[in-house]
């Protein structure tokens, strides 16, 4: 079975090439693949109460992770600007809207696989399976040395 559409998740570390390589060589003939970055916003990781103004520092969160996207595009002659996505959210919630949004048949992220079944995908690669309007795989990464 080939795919036609497909979402690749990605963190942005060197380790996500073998997760776009995977994807690409299960591509079909024509097939569009797409990349999706999601930046969680700061207060999510503060728990949503924070007493200061961030959006400065979101906005040089926002413009760094555009740099580095367009830095790792730029290996891939195949894929295009317009079908990289860089957002801010979630990454269940922002994966799973792309994926529904493009009608996806497949996403493609990464997990390290670390300890125990809650962990073998890692959490976000957990997160993104449940729930997920389309198949997904989980590329497994080389163990941190």
């Amino acid at each position: 079975m080939s795919y036609q559409r497909i979402l690749v998740a990605i963190d942005l570390t060197e380790e996500c090439h073998a997760v776009v390589a995977r994807a690409q060589a299960i591509a079909g003939e024509g097939a569009i693949v797409r990349l999706i970055h999601v930046i969680e916003p700061m207060a999510m990781a503060f728990g949503g109460d924070v007493p200061m103004d961030l959006s400065l520092l979101q906005q040089q969160q926002f413009e760094q992770a555009r740099a580095r996207l367009d830095r790792f595009v730029d290996q891939y002659p195949s894929l295009t600007t317009e079908r990289c996505h860089l957002t801010y959210g979630q990454p269940r919630q922002e994966v799973h809207r792309m994926a529904a949004e493009q009608d996806c048949e497949l996403i493609v992220v990464g997990s390290h696989g670390r300890h125990g079944l809650a962990l073998l995908l890692g959490s976000t690669a957990n997160d993104i399976l449940h729930g997920a309007p389309c198949d997904v795989l989980a590329v497994r990464l080389k163990p941190d040395n």
